[in-house]
């Protein structure tokens, strides 16, 4: 009995051939090859099939029997594999009803997904978006596994190994809101000593219930008063607004709060570096056309919301400067 393993099945495509052409200078040309090459095919294909499989005939060469009864199950066999070799087939965004799975944060929540649930469900109106709550640390295995499409992070908090795919989505700064009519930080800049002095609300995830400022503050041996922590930033602006707390938080982030409740935006003033957003994925995605296709569309996103920010602030500055032109006469 012939195993398998044993069985050289490029043998099969010239077994194709010799049963198409019952010639084998003729079957020689389909393969690329020298008759004299074809010939010595043959001769392996009848050793491992131990059968003539051609026989020679006053009318040219004639299948045996035992070549007839495979001639279709070959046949089947090889199409089977053709499709397998193929390229993916494109994918269609109109039609694909792919679930996209993000481990990230409410930071994402509210910046990101507002403009990327918009471009989906004109582009892609059958795409289900599912967020799930990350871990402090990257989810290799469930990356490889593909429950989750991609994680996104800030660099600081994301340490993934260095065969995981990353691409920076934007950055953003440290920064700080209170209540318009807090009593102590009344006008629009803040002190470190004002900054030391206040309570503080935070939002961690560590188990520890600190932060980066925190990381910070420890290496110079100095600790701030927390009076709340928090873990998402669902009920953070209407707390805020309502009671004398610092909440030091990304600078998008903080923009958008101060639409929300009646806050208002004071430098952080410790000098922390920007915080690069990232989008982690694992390799064995690269190529899936779903999933390239996917990708394109949230750092695209994340490309509009970086240039109509960049947008409102000239707008915001060309303001400044013409008022301080007719204030001036």
């Amino acid at each position: 009995m012939t195993e398998l393993r044993d069985f050289d099945l490029n043998l099969l495509v010239a077994f194709k051939y010799l049963m198409e052409e019952l010639n084998v200078s003729r079957a020689a040309q389909k393969m690329f090859v020298s008759p004299s090459a074809m010939s010595h095919v043959l001769q392996r294909l009848r050793q491992q099939l131990d059968d003539p499989v051609l026989v020679k005939t006053p009318q040219g060469m004639a299948p045996t029997q035992r070549a007839l009864d495979l001639l279709e199950p070959v046949d089947v066999v090889l199409r089977e594999v053709e499709k397998l070799i193929q390229p993916p087939e494109a994918f269609s965004a109109e039609t694909s009803r792919r679930r996209l799975v993000i481990a990230t944060t409410d930071y994402i929540e509210l910046i990101l997904l507002p403009s990327l649930t918009e471009t989906l469900g004109q582009l892609a109106p059958n795409i289900e978006i599912f967020i799930r709550e990350p871990h402090r640390k990257l989810p290799e295995r469930a990356l490889a596994e593909n429950p989750v499409d991609f994680m996104i992070g800030f660099d600081v908090n994301l340490t993934p190994p260095p065969h995981i795919r990353c691409e920076t989505l934007f950055d953003d700064r440290m920064t700080s809101v209170v209540r318009r009519d807090h009593p102590t930080l009344t006008g629009n800049d803040m002190t470190f000593d004002q900054f030391m002095a206040g309570n503080h609300m935070l939002i961690s995830r560590r188990e520890s219930g600190t932060g980066l400022i925190d990381d910070w503050l420890e290496q110079r041996g100095m600790s701030r008063k927390i009076g709340l922590i928090l873990p998402n930033f669902l009920s953070a602006p209407l707390i805020v607004a309502s009671t004398d707390h610092i909440l030091s938080l990304p600078q998008r982030l903080a923009e958008r709060f101060v639409e929300l409740a009646p806050l208002k935006i004071l430098p952080t003033p410790i000098d922390l570096p920007l915080y690069k957003l990232v989008m982690s994925w694992h390799p064995l995605q690269e190529k899936d056309p779903a999933h390239a296709w996917l990708r394109e569309q949230i750092m695209e996103t994340c490309r509009r919301i970086t240039q109509n920010r960049q947008t409102l602030a000239l707008v915001s500055e060309r303001g400044n400067v013409e008022k301080h032109r007719i204030d001036l006469g």
